[in-house]
């Protein structure tokens, strides 16, 4: 069977449609959950709405993060780096399912503005891979930077007990730290300091937002 070539206009279409209808891993991940063998741990209805809330986090991170990945693989001049970046996009989905499938042992759904984070990743990831693949590379580096410093901060806050969500967040949190250094690797370059305040500033209106809704 031959491949199909999409253009520029075929992938942005797609993209589009996606964005109105976020990735959901309706196939489930390619990897095992690392959350499949610890027990579940029985949590107050406090603890519970807190583990939710921050998967829940973590999941609308992943809808960003395949955006993204999206963007900066449409505009990616290199197709070296474009097929980086989609290997990246297909370990994305794997944390992005392992996050649904926590959210509903917890008995809570993902954000309903998914399709904010969405649409609003993708035209970020566009925007940096027209500045140069160098540039995009730096990008990815910088997310997965603050993403790896974002886990950290959730793998205190999650309660003590709960083994299966930590299970996955660490996993996430090696996955992300991986593709950072990848980036560099491959001539990612350092961004300058008022873009990675900027990054931060949507990552927090995001993730506050994302906690409750």
């Amino acid at each position: 069977m031959t491949e199909r070539h999409y253009t520029a206009a075929d992938r942005l279409l797609m993209t589009l449609q996606r964005a109105l209808a976020p990735p959901h891993p309706a196939g489930g991940a390619a990897r095992p959950n690392p959350a499949g063998k610890v027990a579940d741990a029985p949590l107050n209805e406090a603890e519970r709405r807190h583990a939710a809330g921050l998967m829940r986090v973590n999941h609308a991170g992943e809808i960003a993060a395949q955006a993204l990945y999206e963007g900066q693989a449409l505009t990616a001049r290199n197709p070296q780096v474009r097929a980086q970046l989609k290997r990246a996009a297909a370990e994305e989905q794997d944390h992005l399912a392992w996050c649904e499938e926590r959210l509903r042992e917890l008995g809570e759904q993902p954000s309903r503005l998914a399709p904010v984070w969405y649409a609003g990743a993708y035209t970020i990831g566009a925007a940096a891979g027209l500045l140069g693949d160098k540039v995009n590379l730096g990008f990815v580096a910088e997310t997965e930077k603050q993403v790896v410093d974002h886990l950290d901060g959730h793998l205190e806050k999650l309660p003590g007990q709960d083994g299966r969500s930590r299970a996955i967040v660490e996993q996430m949190k090696a996955d992300e730290a991986r593709h950072g250094e990848e980036a560099l690797q491959a001539g990612g370059r350092e961004l300058p300091g008022p873009v990675r305040r900027l990054m931060t500033l949507a990552s927090r209106v995001m993730t506050k937002t994302a906690y409750w809704f």
